[in-house]
């Protein structure tokens, strides 16, 4: 299913897949993605038996446009996923985010523990790392100098590809934003956590996803060989076994 739902006075395009009846599990996109991000996990979790819900976050793909964005602590990002489980009348829902999309998901998860069954955290930050502004420069250079590149951004983005591409950017490389810290958050996740990265990725060392998962008391890191951030893409069907393993693993241990 698709549609447009009313989110705290903008529009935000979401889909489900799966049976309405099965654990629902909610995909939080990467900095500049979308629902597209997500085509090779969407079949694959609804085909498990899973009830799959992803959606643009404000200012991405097919939702509203959005005047300034919220890095890096995403507060309204925040609000936006509360309200999407109260209007989806999900009082608990197991969180699946890629890197910014796995920031959201930490946050919430520490803030709202009832409502989070487990996590799976993909290439994502906990603070900002030496090894991350290389990679976020070489993400502004391919935009300016690479038609390719912002073509593809405008074809999931439309006319919102620039601006949401500069509040990336900006978010990411202002000083203000340098000493930002979520180990003092994150402790407090109380529930069962995957934490992926590859090797590779050109964001972060391995010893950052180490940290994430050292920070979170029950969380297992799952270090893959030869892959880069875009793990989820990159290693689909060796990602959705991993963990469709993890998801139906915890859900025997819980019930």
């Amino acid at each position: 299913m698709q549609a447009l739902k009313l989110i705290n006075d903008h529009h935000i395009y979401i889909e489900t897949h799966g049976p309405a009846e099965g654990p629902p599990v909610v995909l939080l996109h990467h900095g500049l993605g979308a629902v597209s991000s997500w085509k090779g996990q969407m079949p694959v979790l609804a085909k498990a038996g899973l009830r799959v819900i992803a959606y643009d976050r404000w200012g991405h793909g097919k939702s509203d446009p959005r005047p300034t964005f919220a890095m890096p602590f995403f507060k309204e990002d925040l609000a936006d996923l509360e309200c999407l489980l109260n209007e989806l009348d999900i009082p608990e829902a197991t969180l699946i985010g890629h890197s910014d999309g796995g920031k959201i998901a930490m946050y919430f998860a520490a803030a709202s523990p009832q409502r989070v069954a487990c996590l799976v955290i993909v290439a994502a930050h906990i603070y900002i790392e030496t090894k991350m502004q290389p990679g976020i420069e070489a993400v502004q250079r391919d935009y300016t100098q690479d038609f390719r590149f912002q073509e593809k951004l405008r074809l999931v983005h439309g006319d919102k590809a620039r601006a949401l591409f500069q509040g990336w950017y900006e978010g990411w490389t202002k000083a203000e934003n340098l000493a930002w810290d979520m180990r003092p958050s994150i402790h407090r996740i109380p529930c069962p956590t995957l934490v992926v990265q590859g090797y590779e990725d050109e964001h972060a060392t391995p010893d950052h996803a180490k940290d994430i998962a050292a920070a979170i008391p029950d969380a297992t890191l799952w270090l893959v060989p030869g892959a880069a951030h875009m793990l989820p893409q990159d290693c689909a069907e060796e990602f959705n076994h991993k963990v469709l393993e993890f998801l139906l693993h915890t859900v025997k241990r819980e019930t």
